[in-house]
C-alpha cells in the first residue's frame, strides 16, 4: 500500500475522532446479517459489533506499519527489512502450536467519511460524480489484510513475524451501479476460512443513506502468510466456528477453495475446450467466412459486430516507491486500481457509452512486483453478451537488464453498458480461447448474482 507522511502510533486525536464517528452514527447490527455474511440472504450470525469502534480509512495503512515495524520513510526500508530478519524465532513450528480463533476475533469495522468529511472526497471522485471504484479496490485490499493481522495477533509479540500478502481475489459482486461521492461508506469484514498458511477474508460495504447503511458489494479475498522476509510459507491460527451458521460459513469457504482447484484444472491452458464449446467456435467460423470465395482464409466480419484484435488497449505504469506497500513491494490494490482503469476504458471505448462495474473475479497474484519495474498493462473484450461486457487485463513486468517479461497479474472485469454491445469476434485460435475463457468467467459471475 502506498506510504504516506504519518506518524507511526495512533494519536490521542485519532482515538477521540474514532469515537466521535462511533456516536455519530448509529452503526447499525446489521454485521453478521449483511456484512459479515453476504448481503444476498446468507445465514445469519450472533452479532459481533459488540465493543468495536470504527476505524477511520486512513488509520489502516498506518496500523499495518505499526504491525510489521514498516519504515513511513523510503531511505529506512532496507534497515526496516533486516531488523525483520529477528522475527524468524517466533514463526510457529507447527499450526497446532498456534492457539485458535473466533471469526468475531477478526471483524473489523472500517469507515470512509465521504458524507461527514468532504475535504477527502476529492481523492474519490470521478468526472461522473460518483466514488472511484478503482480507490474502492485499494482500500479493500487494505483491510483485507489488517484484518488477517488481527485474526493472527499474539498479545505479547509488539510485531507480526507474519508477511501476510494478497494471493488471490476470489470475487467482488456489487449489487448497485452507481456509490455516491457525498454520503459515508463502511467497511466490514473478517476471516471466514483457515488452511495451514492461507486464509480466506470476506469483506462487506454499505453506504449510508438517509440514517441506514445499505449494502453496495461483497468481496472475498484469499491471503497468504509467509515467513519475515517473505520467503516462505508460515503457519496461521486454526479458525473455530462456534455456532451452525459459522460452520456453514467455513465449509463454504472449504468448497470455495474446491471450485478454485476445479476452474484452474478446466482452464483452456490445460485442456481442450468441450464439445460444445467447440461447436461454438465452429460456428463463429462459419459465420465469418466469405461466402463469395471457396476459402477457409477469407473471411468477413458479421454485422453489429468487432474483432477481438480491434479491442485491444495498453497502458504503461513506472513503479515508483510512492505505490509501495509495507514490505517494499508495489500494492496490490494498485495493481487492481490500474488494471480496473484500463479495463473500463475498454468497455467505455467498446461500448460507446458509460460501463458499470458488476463484478471482479478471480484475480490471481503470480510474483510481486518490485519497486522500479516498468509495468506494462494490455486489455481487450473477450465476450459479450446483450449489455454485457467480460474485459480481460493482463500485466507483465519488464526487465530492462535482462529484457524478460513475467506475468504478474491477469484481471477478468464484467462490466454493463447503457446499451448493448456489439458482438466480439475472435479471429484465430489463441483468440477463440480467449473467448471461451471470458464466455466461463461470465457464465460464473451470471450464476453468483
Amino acid at each position: 500500500m502506498p506510504l504516506r507522511d504519518a506518524a507511526d502510533h495512533r494519536s490521542i486525536t485519532e482515538i477521540v475522532h474514532s469515537s466521535r464517528l462511533w456516536m455519530m452514527r448509529k452503526l447499525p447490527s446489521l454485521l453478521a446479517r449483511t456484512l459479515t455474511f453476504g448481503t444476498t440472504g446468507s445465514p445469519e450470525l450472533p452479532d459481533m459489533n459488540e465493543g468495536h469502534l470504527p476505524l477511520h480509512v486512513n488509520n489502516v495503512r498506518s496500523r499495518l506499519r505499526e504491525i510489521v515495524g514498516a519504515s513511513t520513510n523510503w531511505r529506512d526500508h532496507v534497515q526496516a527489512m533486516q531488523e525483520r530478519k529477528a522475527l524468524y524465532t517466533l514463526l510457529a513450528k507447527r499450526q497446532e502450536d498456534l492457539p485458535p480463533r473466533r471469526m468475531k476475533d477478526s471483524y473489523l469495522e472500517v469507515i470512509l467519511p465521504l458524507g461527514s468529511q468532504p475535504e477527502i472526497r476529492e481523492k474519490y471522485l470521478n468526472v461522473h460524480n460518483s466514488v472511484r471504484f478503482g480507490r474502492i479496490l485499494e482500500d479493500l485490499d487494505s483491510l483485507g489484510v489488517l484484518i488477517c493481522y488481527t485474526h493472527t495477533k499474539q498479545e505479547m509479540q509488539p510485531k507480526s513475524p507474519l508477511s501476510i500478502v494478497t494471493a488471490l481475489v476470489d470475487k467482488i459482486n456489487l449489487c448497485k451501479r452507481i456509490i455516491c461521492p457525498d454520503c459515508d461508506i463502511k467497511f466490514t469484514g473478517n476471516v471466514s476460512w483457515v488452511g495451514k498458511t492461507s486464509m480466506e477474508v470476506k469483506m462487506h460495504m454499505l453506504q449510508l443513506h438517509d440514517g441506514d447503511y445499505s449494502p453496495v458489494l461483497d468481496a472475498t479475498f484469499v491471503m497468504v502468510a509467509r515467513d519475515p522476509e517473505n520467503k516462505g510459507p508460515a503457519f496461521v491460527n486454526p479458525l473455530v466456528p462456534e455456532s451452525p451458521e459459522e460452520e456453514k460459513i467455513f465449509n463454504q469457504g472449504e468448497l470455495n477453495k474446491l471450485k478454485r482447484i476445479d476452474f484452474s484444472t478446466a482452464s483452456l491452458l490445460k485442456m481442450a475446450p468441450t464439445a460444445e464449446e467447440r461447436n461454438i467456435i465452429h460456428d463463429i467460423f462459419l459465420n465469418t467466412l466469405d461466402t463469395r470465395t471457396v476459402s477457409f482464409r477469407s473471411r468477413k466480419l458479421p454485422p453489429n459486430s468487432v474483432w477481438m484484435e480491434d479491442t485491444k488497449l495498453k497502458g504503461l505504469q513506472i513503479c515508483h516507491p510512492q505505490e509501495r506497500n509495507i514490505f517494499n513491494r508495489i500494492f496490490g490494490g494498485f495493481l487492481m486500481r490500474k488494471a480496473f482503469e484500463l479495463g473500463w476504458a475498454i468497455a467505455c471505448s467498446y461500448g460507446g457509452s458509460r460501463p458499470f462495474i458488476v463484478s471482479v473475479d478471480d484475480i490471481m497474484f503470480q510474483r510481486p512486483v518490485e519497486i522500479g519495474s516498468l509495468l506494462l498493462l494490455s486489455g481487450q473484450v473477450c465476450y459479450t453478451e446483450k449489455n454485457y461486457i467480460q474485459v480481460r487485463v493482463h500485466t507483465e513486468v519488464y526487465d530492462a537488464d535482462t529484457k524478460d517479461h513475467h506475468t504478474t497479474n491477469i484481471f477478468h472485469f464484467t462490466f454493463i453498458s447503457e446499451n448493448e454491445a456489439p458482438r466480439v469476434v475472435p479471429k484465430t485460435y489463441g483468440e477463440s480461447m480467449l473467448y471461451l475463457d471470458g464466455k466461463r468467467h461470465f457464465a460464473a459471475v451470471m450464476k453468483e448474482i
